[in-house]
């Protein structure tokens, strides 16, 4: 794991003023060989970050870092589309399409939105990810899928 104290110190200038700054610091998070890389990018987090999706809720650099590798770690394959972004103010919204590979299933992709907000400083205080975790990755299993969707239809459509 990286020192934190080093990312925090030796970063401080590292702020998000641009749309374009947040699309070529996630185009370069995913790179060609499916393992995703963060160091370039926490630089960018605000030390008390905020995170949430589907799967955890995460406070602070240290916890968030630490995500951050076991990601890394479990990612096989793992890939992500920036299909559009938006800036507005202190807030970004990210739609992204990310693929994912497992052992025994063909690769799922995955549909989301990212909701970045910034602090006064213009590093990222707060991010929340929307995504239909079990839904699109039970869509790529065979069988499975007609299954569920009709399970979910009939319950909750």
């Amino acid at each position: 794991m990286e020192d934190i104290n080093f990312i925090t110190q030796n970063n401080l200038n590292a702020k998000i003023i641009t749309i374009d700054t947040v699309k070529e610091l996630w185009s370069k998070t995913y790179n060609t060989e499916g393992k995703p890389d963060w160091s370039h990018i926490l630089p960018y987090y605000a030390a008390d970050i905020y995170f949430r999706d589907s799967i955890q809720e995460i406070h602070g650099i240290e916890e968030f870092t630490a995500m951050t590798e076991r990601l890394t770690k479990r990612s096989k394959d793992l890939k992500m589309n920036i299909v559009r972004a938006l800036m507005e103010e202190n807030i970004v919204f990210l739609e992204w399409e990310m693929t994912l590979s497992f052992k025994k299933y063909p690769s799922s992709k995955l549909f989301g939105a990212s909701r970045l907000t910034l602090n006064n400083e213009g590093k990222i205080i707060e991010q929340r990810d929307y995504y239909d975790l079990w839904g699109d990755i039970f869509d790529n299993i065979p069988r499975f899928a007609k299954v569920y969707r009709k399970f979910m239809k009939k319950k909750f459509g």
